[in-house]
């Protein structure tokens, strides 16, 4: 029982629990009443030194209440000066413990003073004391009820005096009054103490409310960071990517600032996503992001817009060549080698710019711009930087044209086809004839083929086209010998889904031709589109009979890890490595290795592009004889082809029967 009584008396006495908050409370809410309180003690001083001036010794009528009002004042200015600062938790304690220390010094001293002045003057002198005492202690009681142990040390230095001296005289009067002080003072401490567990539960009850506020707060920031937020790159994410765009469009429109849009697309990403795993393309993902943070500022917003596609916008005025060479630098960062496993990858980036010169076209018309000019990045000059110009405007308005063209077009009678013999040179004949499509628009006129495909594979039409052109080629190959091949291109989107496979399957069955007469040719870039994909379709072709040719290679990423997994027959080797391939050393390598490892893997080898008999001499000479080119032949219309192989059939007899001679 002593034990918890003298343990219920420390916590009456402690200045508080050891919560911040409710300290920093407290300071609050009392140093708003001190003021208060002081300004009793002052106005209880010179009220009783006024009393009491004519008829008690000036020590205590003068001087100690001068010296108390100037405590009180000088309490007064402290706490006037305290209240704006910001204090740290531990000077709050600091001061709430000097506050009890003062409180009850000041008490006792106010106490002990007015009682030494009650022996002087008459009973009405006598009576103010004690009013004056009783009214300081409530006064004192209220003022500090925030401050628990302050005002109980306050009362008390009131009260003990108060009855030590008056309860003890064996007057009733003096008797009563002392009991009444003290059953008054009593009945405060308790109301004081409920009100004071009150307010801790309101402190408490305050701080849950803005612990909850702040938690709501954060999860509310932490749901906007993620729904703007790319996970794997911790760049922005594409909705925030737009979301800025919405904004800098405002701001072009508001103030006329200018502001330049980009998007980026990795070159090569898909092979190495293919071939190595998902896990290596993330990894590359999350290389780029950290590279494109670094080159990240105030005017540079970077967002990963989703697969291998980032986008940027750069604000303010920049010139053609500060753009370029922002782009050059971009590009740079996106070309140093990635690490995966042990594995050094190379990659690049292209990069397409489009400048906001119109804001009120400032919409998906400009982003239709960088879209392009990355495209021709991508097409002519893969790893650089390239910035929508007029020429490209104009470029694309032509495109438009042709795929309005397309669109209305009636593809059977306006499509039609040509056919490029590939020779071989051991046998002096032709074996087979490419397919080359053409487009005659009654609207736009003849359109080179290498514009309508390309736009074609853009909007989506090019199965239409493909099916419509294959009917055509092997109709045609239906009325040659049997022994001359046909070669038709696929497209990438020609192999992209079972359904499209099915179709191509479906017109080489209906058209009668021996399936394996057919050579369906593709090339790298449709292939590493979605290689597995490419593989099952290819299978699936190559499962009619017909043989498969890899088209222009050298000019895509050239991985013989892919070419060993594709079901080949044949490989064509890019012209571009023939041009000069009678001058460059490196080329005429180059195509011996291709060469050589077409012979190790059983593979038929075709040369494109052979112009000039320095070109035939080159690749006679490192052992190639399958070639196709302009020394050869043009492409032809099909009524041409009859009498093309009957001539080359006639003179390869002539040439039979001169050599016949010389050997009977």
């Amino acid at each position: 029982m002593r034990n918890y009584l003298l343990s219920r008396v420390r916590q009456i006495l402690s200045t508080s629990a050891d919560d911040p908050e409710l300290k920093r409370s407290q300071l609050k809410a009392f140093s708003s009443q001190l003021p208060l309180l002081y300004l009793i003690l002052i106005s209880s001083c010179i009220s009783l030194s006024v009393t009491h001036h004519n008829v008690a010794p000036a020590h205590l009528s003068v001087y100690i209440p001068i010296a108390l009002c100037t405590l009180c004042c000088m309490r007064l200015v402290y706490l006037w000066r305290a209240r704006t600062r910001n204090i740290p938790t531990e000077r709050i304690t600091g001061m709430l413990r000097s506050t009890v220390i003062v409180s009850g010094s000041v008490g006792a001293s106010f106490t002990v003073w007015a009682l030494s002045l009650h022996p002087y003057g008459g009973p009405f002198a006598q009576a103010h004391v004690v009013f004056t005492i009783a009214i300081t202690c409530i006064g004192c009681v209220f003022c500090l009820m925030h401050v628990r142990v302050a005002a109980t040390l306050a009362c008390a230095s009131v009260v003990i005096p108060f009855a030590f001296v008056f309860g003890f005289r064996g007057d009733p009067n003096l008797t009563a009054m002392t009991i009444s002080l003290a059953l008054t003072s009593a009945a405060m401490l308790v109301v004081l103490f409920s009100n004071y567990r009150s307010f801790g539960e309101l402190v408490l009850a305050k701080r849950g409310v803005l612990d909850q506020q702040a938690e709501t707060q954060r999860l509310n920031d932490e749901n906007f960071r993620l729904a703007n937020l790319d996970v794997l790159t911790d760049l922005p994410n594409r909705r925030r990517f737009f979301a800025e765009f919405e904004v800098v469009i405002e701001q072009a429109r508001s103030y006329n600032m200018p502001f330049t849009v980009g998007l980026i697309d990795l070159d090569g990403f898909k092979p190495v996503n293919d071939l190595y795993g998902h896990a290596a393309g993330d990894r590359i993902l999350i290389e780029v992001g950290r590279r494109l943070q670094r080159l990240h500022g105030p005017a540079v917003f970077f967002a990963r817009l989703g697969g291998d596609e980032f986008g940027l916008i750069m604000e303010g005025l920049h010139t053609d060549d500060d753009i370029r060479q922002f782009g050059k630098s971009v590009c740079a960062a996106l070309s140093e080698p990635y690490s995966f496993a042990d594995v050094g990858l190379q990659l690049s980036g292209s990069i397409g710019f489009a400048i906001c010169s119109d804001p009120a076209l400032a919409t998906d018309h400009l982003l239709e711009c960088a879209d392009y000019a990355l495209y021709h990045a991508k097409q002519t000059s893969r790893g650089s930087a390239v910035l929508f110009s007029a020429e490209l405007e104009t470029k694309i308005r032509r495109q438009g044209m042709i795929e309005q063209g397309l669109r209305h077009a009636d593809l059977e009678a306006e499509l039609s086809l040509v056919f490029q013999p590939i020779y071989d040179v051991k046998q002096a004949r032709t074996i087979g004839l490419e397919a080359l499509a053409r487009w005659r628009s009654p609207t736009l006129g003849d359109v080179p083929p290498d514009a309508f495909i390309a736009v074609a594979e853009r909007a989506s039409m090019i199965c239409q086209l493909t099916d419509v052109l294959l009917r055509k080629a092997l109709a045609e190959a239906a009325t040659w010998p049997g022994d001359i091949r046909v070669s038709f291109n696929l497209s990438m989107l020609d192999i992209a889904s079972i359904e499209a496979v099915d179709r191509l399957v479906a017109i080489v069955k209906a058209s009668g031709i021996d399936a394996s007469r057919i050579d369906f040719e593709v090339t790298e870039t449709a292939v590493m589109h979605d290689f597995e994909q490419a593989c099952a379709a290819l299978r699936t072709l190559k499962s009619l009979g017909s043989s498969i040719a890899l088209d222009d290679f050298g000019s895509g990423y050239s991985s013989l890890s892919y070419v060993h997994k594709l079901p080949l027959d044949k490989i064509k080797i890019d012209r571009s490595f023939i041009a000069e391939i009678e001058t460059d050393p490196a080329c005429r390598d180059i195509v011996k290795s291709v060469v050589d490892l077409c012979r190790n893997l059983k593979l038929a080898c075709i040369v494109e592009g052979t112009e000039t008999a320095g070109q035939l001499w080159a690749m006679t000479e490192i052992g190639c004889w399958l070639m196709q080119g302009y020394l050869f032949s043009r492409p032809m219309p099909p009524a041409q082809i009859a009498e093309h192989l009957a001539i080359e059939r006639r003179g390869h007899e002539a040439h039979v029967v001169h050599l016949s001679k010389y050997t009977a």
